[in-house]
């Protein structure tokens, strides 16, 4: 069921203008900051967040009476993920963005579930875990040290029980071995966003691109019917053969 809060005073943020959203998942998360105030909204993702994530975004910037324009960035979770998630949120990000002049700010996805974990279950050592469908799972670890997130490894794709867990390191996300639940949710972009804005990390609309890691997750339509036609092929010469 979908929810619109105001999180007025919440713990978070900045005196910027942000919209943050993550279509990476089968959840839909998007969140507004006006200053100390923090507006969010979930929703179902899946299929359906190409046709809901606009009109879900734009009645949440007016919950919050804010502009496209006002905006001092974007930003939107660029994956691992969904592929076809990750690319309606690129598309989006990058749509509204150029219509408003305004930057984008990619953050990874998991980087987004060990801050939503940070922040729900106070770890500071985690390993984060996404499904990613196909009996394998995303990885990566990160260390929250001196107030800030390090990355500890490098993304990783494989089965959930090859993933080695150190000692002092909690498992956190949305598929097993996760013990802790977290997710890539606006909200823990927008705790990412000031430091990372002030990095300079923002970047232009048209760099407003995905993190793909397993390679061809995603045919094209054309690209699954060329496959078929040469597996046909192969059929019937291994017929005549």
């Amino acid at each position: 069921m979908s929810a619109f809060t105001n999180q007025s005073g919440a713990k978070a943020l900045h005196s910027s203008k942000l919209l943050a959203f993550d279509t990476s998942t089968e959840t839909m998360f998007i969140a507004v900051a006006n200053g100390e105030q923090v507006w969010q909204h979930t929703g179902e993702g899946g299929a359906k967040t190409s046709a809901t994530l606009i009109p879900a975004i734009m009645a949440l910037l007016r919950e919050a009476n804010v502009q496209l324009a006002d905006l001092d960035a974007i930003v939107f979770g660029r994956g691992p993920g969904s592929f076809t998630g990750l690319r309606t949120a690129c598309s989006v990000a990058q749509g509204l963005a150029f219509g408003a002049n305004v930057k984008v700010l990619p953050i990874d996805t998991l980087l987004a579930v060990a801050e939503d974990a940070r922040f729900e279950h106070g770890v500071d050592h985690v390993l984060a875990v996404l499904d990613a469908r196909m009996g394998e799972v995303y990885s990566a670890a990160y260390a929250f040290e001196a107030g800030q997130w390090h990355v500890e490894s490098d993304i990783h794709l494989g089965r959930p029980d090859a993933l080695h867990i150190p000692q002092n390191v909690a498992a956190v996300g949305n598929f097993a071995p996760a013990n802790l639940a977290a997710m890539p949710t606006a909200t823990a972009m927008l705790r990412l966003a000031p430091e990372m804005l002030a990095a300079g990390k923002a970047v232009p609309a048209d760099q407003a691109l995905p993190l793909y890691v397993r390679d061809k997750v995603a045919q094209t339509t054309l690209e699954r019917e060329a496959i078929k036609l040469q597996t046909s092929k192969a059929d019937i010469l291994k017929s005549k053969a």
